[in-house]
């Protein structure tokens, strides 16, 4: 007799689609270069949507990039077609860490808020993303939970700093 197959929970592919689409290099590059956009547009716009078409389409151009590269560097081994697939998974996660932010900036503009108080919702989402992040990497390192609320902490104020930076090169 065979053992039963058991499936994973609901929740469970529920937190893994979550970990593939936001635990990921690009994941996390892609919303710190969506925040620096956003604190590039912020000096140079009158209105919450303006920041946001700026700064989505900066992203999008970026994320088209990233999959060109992938693909230049991948069609010799994989084909074009899996190689442009495997690019626009990868880079996936670019668009996807963004949308907590991007939802802050939707709202801010709904609701009429100034771009500096928008601005400052949306720092605070990417802070709150990089902060899950960091939680997350210390949780799968088995860490205590004042460490993993230090490490939430310490990677959020990283990513918000080299937020700032690529704001002051820009």
């Amino acid at each position: 007799m065979s053992a039963p197959v058991t499936r994973p929970s609901h929740l469970a592919r529920v937190l893994a689609w979550f970990d593939v689409r936001f635990r990921s290099p690009a994941a996390i590059y892609g919303l710190i270069v969506f925040a620096a956009f956003v604190s590039i547009a912020d000096d140079h716009t009158d209105s919450v949507w303006e920041v946001l078409e700026s700064a989505v389409t900066s992203l999008v151009v970026f994320f088209i990039a990233h999959v060109f590269a992938h693909t230049l560097t991948e069609h010799a081994a994989h084909g074009l077609r899996r190689a442009t697939r495997q690019g626009l998974r990868h880079g996936s996660g670019m668009l996807y860490a963004s949308v907590p932010a991007i939802l802050v900036l939707v709202y801010a503009g709904i609701a009429g808020v100034p771009v500096p108080d928008a601005f400052e919702a949306c720092m605070w989402a990417t802070f709150a993303v990089l902060g899950l992040l960091g939680y997350g990497a210390y949780a799968r390192r088995k860490a205590s939970i004042p460490m993993r609320l230090v490490g939430a902490v310490a990677t959020a104020c990283l990513g918000v700093f080299i937020v700032l930076l690529e704001y002051a090169v820009h």
